[in-house]
């Protein structure tokens, strides 16, 4: 089940979800709409499953920074965000599609117990301008069934992401598969 604005203001308030800066008047009727951070990297060169991505990484500056087609960007939301209680589920929205923007299409689950600022994928149909701190998609928050496990205590490869992450694929593939 998808957790209300109400609910989610008061899972908050219980301490069951974490959203930090937050800001109740973000609050949509099934949704927390969270804000794009204000770094980026744009991926260089052809990707590599085998190999880490090389990236030059950058600043969004308040004038905004324009998208081109045929990239790949990686961002981070503004937003911090956790729940031992409840799984996430983090999208791009309407608006942000509207402009030919597809953010975040491939890994939108945050597992219960994983508290991060969310690596994003983002892709532009057409050169588009963003800026920090836009709205930029759509935090749902979903009831699980079952005992809960914790992210965090499985010691998964991206359990400690705080920021901007690279595919780190790489490092399940072995050496001598190469």
């Amino acid at each position: 089940m998808i957790l209300t604005g109400p609910a989610i203001a008061a899972a908050i308030t219980a301490g069951e979800i974490t959203i930090s800066p937050y800001d109740p008047t973000r609050l949509s009727p099934n949704a927390y709409d969270w804000r794009l951070g204000d770094t980026l990297r744009t991926c260089n060169g052809d990707l590599d499953a085998a190999a880490p991505t090389a990236y030059t990484e950058q600043s969004i500056p308040v004038t905004g920074l324009v998208l081109n087609p045929g990239a790949l960007y990686l961002g981070v939301t503004l937003e911090k965000t956790g729940s031992d209680t409840y799984a996430q589920l983090l999208n791009g929205d309407r608006t942000i599609g509207a402009l030919g923007i597809w953010v975040h299409v491939s890994a939108p689950l945050g597992h219960q117990g994983h508290a991060i600022r969310w690596t994003l994928e983002i892709r532009a149909a057409k050169p588009a301008r963003i800026y920090p701190g836009m709205t930029f998609g759509k935090l749902v928050f979903l009831t699980a069934l079952g005992a809960p496990a914790s992210y965090q205590q499985q010691r998964a490869k991206y359990a400690a992401t705080n920021g901007i992450d690279i595919s780190r694929l790489y490092e399940e593939i072995p050496q001598g598969a190469l």
